[in-house]
């Protein structure tokens, strides 16, 4: 055996055995929901700059005084903590982490030591259950998804720029784990996205031992295999060379790997267009990425795509936080992290806000996060139904996101949208999203159907206008003439128009999901 796989297999171990033992704990308290809920929202306002402030020692004072706040109620602050001015939490500050959303370009989230607590106690009984379900994971490497900046970005944020999954691990851990990873966290370093994930390619490809790909968007996933069979020759020259070619520039930053072993393996495993990706990577017995909501279909494209490897799908995980980690097939709180809230979304009790343990089977429901990096009562505005309990440990399904797109007050929901994608596509089309054109008032504003391919000769501007016109408020806005008419836009690649579009208007492409209804600009519209 040779070195690497031997270092592999005692990081394994030594990471398992700290998984099972926080596993164990996490079983422990299974029934003392509340009990740990208040010790954990204890502790954090004990470091709470805000809470010492005001005095706040218990749950019933703390929701007296703070408000269910976002991102825009955090800004100032957080700028200023940026530029030291100001401290939210007295735990230790580790760094910003970067991060985008539907109402802000970029946010600077603080992580703390606290806040990384945290993340190891919902991180390690994931962990412990993916042992359990696919023992062949302790004796292979992993990749876990790395983020990448738009490159408008990349020199404002120079050294900030890792969105890297592993890194959520504390120090001890990350150092173990690099015995495990698959691929090097420097790829996110490429001067560009294309290069960064051709980087990522070889190192896969390289790698004789991978055992798991965790990714968390499933396009991200396909489209890795994608490019690997568009580029294999590529791929062949730099594990054959161990140079980057006319790539080294932008990778400078980044190792070329050396494996003429792992090129043959690609090429026995190629008939020079379609790869057998079993025979490339016959370890590989997972792969996990988001499978609900907008990406339950593409997360059936990649398990055709990988049709003898397992599949597990994501629990909720923010940039923020974790609300809920996959577990022994279920979604369940990660109630040993930070502390929940829940607000009613339906319902006579709509509006109202809950402590975990009041939640009830059938509910729906957003969470709001309280962690140990000083964010209070924060608002993550997903949308999660109750599926059911672990003992007194509620176990949820994620639904979508909370809010839908509100150009001139006509109050379009993502399931609109997916209704108007799913009647389109049964034209033998294939619509891939609608898209809010939010144009800055230079024209008036409009909405805007991607298509990938062909396009049915049914399908008309006119046609979608119809179908968006059964929601009343759209239908008040085009009367009173606050909407102009739907386009259509086609593309050969719809995945890759549409993440061009998104990543232009600002958004990192690690966080960047397929979802049925999206607010784009006019000036990324014209992109295409």
């Amino acid at each position: 055996m040779k070195t690497n796989e031997w270092l592999t297999l005692g990081s394994h171990l030594i990471l398992k055995k700290w998984c099972d033992a926080t596993d164990r704990n996490f079983q422990k308290q299974f029934n003392a929901l509340e009990t740990t809920q208040r010790q954990i929202l204890h502790s954090i306002l004990q470091t709470s700059t805000f809470a010492k402030d005001k005095k706040v020692q218990n749950y019933e004072q703390f929701v007296k005084s703070f408000p269910a706040t976002r991102y825009g109620a955090w800004r100032e602050d957080i700028q200023r903590y940026r530029e030291q001015k100001l401290s939210l939490s007295s735990s230790k500050l580790v760094r910003f982490q970067p991060t985008s959303g539907s109402s802000e370009q970029i946010k600077f989230i603080p992580y703390t030591k606290l806040f990384l607590d945290e993340l190891d106690h919902a991180i390690a009984p994931w962990m412990a259950s993916l042992y359990r379900k696919c023992p062949q994971l302790s004796s292979g490497t992993h990749y876990w998804s790395v983020s990448w900046l738009p490159e408008s970005q990349r020199e404002v944020l120079k050294d900030k720029n890792l969105n890297d999954d592993s890194a959520l691990l504390g120090v001890g851990k990350r150092i173990l784990s690099k015995f495990t990873q698959a691929v090097p966290s420097n790829v996110a370093f490429a001067a560009n996205a294309d290069d960064a994930l051709f980087a990522t390619i070889c190192y896969l490809v390289a790698n004789r031992n991978l055992a798991m790909i965790s990714v968390w968007s499933p396009t991200f996933a396909l489209q890795l295999l994608e490019r690997l069979e568009l580029l294999q020759q590529d791929v062949i020259e730099v594990l054959q060379s161990g140079s980057w070619g006319n790539r080294q520039a932008s990778l400078k930053e980044v190792t070329a790997p050396h494996s003429p072993e792992s090129a043959q393996a690609l090429i026995d495993s190629s008939n020079g267009e379609q790869i057998d990706f079993k025979k490339l990577w016959p370890k590989l017995s997972l792969v996990s990425s988001w499978d609900t909501a907008g990406s339950k279909a593409w997360a059936e494209k990649l398990k055709e795509k990988l049709p003898s490897v397992h599949f597990e799908g994501k629990g909720l995980w923010a940039t923020e936080g974790v609300v809920t980690i996959p577990y022994n097939d279920q979604y369940p709180l990660a109630y040993q992290s930070h502390f929940y809230e829940f607000e009613y979304l339906e319902g006579e009790k709509q509006g109202q806000i809950i402590p975990s343990w009041q939640l009830k089977q059938g509910d729906v429901v957003s969470p709001l996060i309280t962690s140990g990096n000083g964010l209070l009562r924060y608002c993550l505005d997903d949308c999660l139904r109750v599926t059911g309990f672990i003992e007194q440990i509620p176990c949820f399904e994620f639904q979508g996101r909370r809010f839908g797109v509100d150009l001139v007050g006509e109050k379009l929901a993502p399931e609109t949208a997916q209704q108007l994608l799913s009647q389109l596509n049964e034209t033998e089309s294939k619509a891939i999203s609608l898209l809010a054109i939010d144009t800055q008032q230079q024209v008036k504003p409009f909405y805007c159907v991607l298509f990938e391919g062909d396009i049915h000769h049914s399908i008309s501007n006119e046609y979608i206008d119809s179908i968006l016109r059964q929601n009343f408020h759209y239908e008040l806005a085009r009367n009173l003439g606050q909407l102009d008419q739907p386009q259509i836009r086609q593309a050969n690649n719809g995945w890759n128009a549409y993440k061009k579009l998104v990543m232009f208007d600002g958004i990192i492409e690690g966080n960047i999901k397929p979802e049925p209804l999206k607010k784009v600009t006019l000036n990324s519209l014209e992109q295409l």
